[in-house]
């Protein structure tokens, strides 16, 4: 299976960049793992969140396949501590996981998405296959690129009984 991460425009900030190319490095050694960066929607200061979220929709749905599945990384979805995201993903990778109505299929890639600033249109939400919430904290969309690629590397290594989660 194939795991990437989209995300809805580049980052401005060379650190964040520097941390999510390492941690995508560390991934790629792992499992098949990219970055996909989508163009930031042109915007002046008139333009309407609704119009800027449904424009990052347009883009976002055509990125889709229809045998993805996709999970959004948004505030309201369901939480997980480190070893539970581990478990997680660890059934997703082994196609052990129920994808949608309990039906046992394997998705050939997981999609997991970073929105822009003002969230997910309503008709990505509805092609999502479920959100998962880093934390009950707000965090701006550039700095989870940082943080979801570091909880991704964990629960791999976690995953592989490698040391690098302490508890």
């Amino acid at each position: 299976m194939v795991i990437d991460l989209i995300t809805v425009g580049k980052t401005d900030s060379p650190e964040v960049a520097v941390l999510v190319a390492d941690y995508a490095k560390r991934i790629s050694r792992k499992v098949r793992f990219g970055v996909v960066m989508l163009p930031d929607v042109k915007r002046t200061a008139k333009t309407l969140p609704a119009t800027i979220m449904r424009a990052e929709s347009e883009l976002l749905l055509k990125q889709f396949a229809a045998d993805d599945y996709v999970v959004l990384l948004d505030d309201k979805g369901v939480q997980y501590d480190s070893r539970e995201f581990a478990a997680w993903l660890g059934a997703r990778l082994s196609g052990t996981a129920g994808y949608g109505a309990g039906l046992q299929t394997c998705a050939k890639r997981l999609a997991f998405v970073i929105g822009g600033a003002y969230g997910f249109d309503p008709a990505v939400r509805a092609r999502a296959s479920e959100s998962i919430s880093l934390s009950r904290m707000t965090f701006s969309h550039q700095i989870v690129r940082a943080i979801f690629t570091e909880q991704l590397y964990r629960a791999l290594t976690i995953l592989h009984g490698e040391p690098y989660h302490h508890e």
